[in-house]
């Protein structure tokens, strides 16, 4: 089973990587409502990859791999942009001001966060990593 791919930084390329996530973890026989839960918190990070930290540049790209190990999918998503975002720095918003507000944007970490078990970002050099975990049955 095909564990790793590599697409480059446009927004076409969010529903080949759902479908990526689907297709593996339909190994698994989650729920409909896990599977949905964790393709929807990986095309959130892929998409603010693409979007933010690399501007739907295409001449850059995103290296994703999936693994599953103790019964704990994980899926490591890496690039080399150089840009401004910096998501370890996140801070959850205020929810309530966001609704009061009409604010459109900014929750779709937030939902990572509360989707997946454990997340993490590191960046090495030119290298960012961000890590994302999900306890499976």
């Amino acid at each position: 089973m095909k564990n790793a791919i590599r697409i480059s930084c446009n927004r076409s390329n969010l529903k080949v990587v759902r479908d990526f996530v689907s297709t593996y973890l339909a190994a698994y026989s989650l729920s409909d409502l896990h599977l949905n839960q964790i393709v929807l918190a990986v095309d959130e990070v892929v998409a603010n990859l693409i979007i933010h930290a690399n501007g739907e540049d295409e001449s850059q790209h995103l290296n994703l791999h999936l693994s599953v190990k103790d019964h704990v999918f994980g899926i490591e998503i890496e690039d080399d942009s150089k840009s401004s975002y910096a998501p370890s720095s996140y801070r959850e918003p205020d929810l309530q001001e966001h609704i009061r507000t009409g604010k459109k944007g900014g929750v779709g970490m937030t939902l990572v966060n509360r989707i997946m078990d454990r997340v993490e970002f590191t960046t090495s050099g030119s290298r960012n990593v961000c890590r994302l975990y999900k306890k499976i049955s």
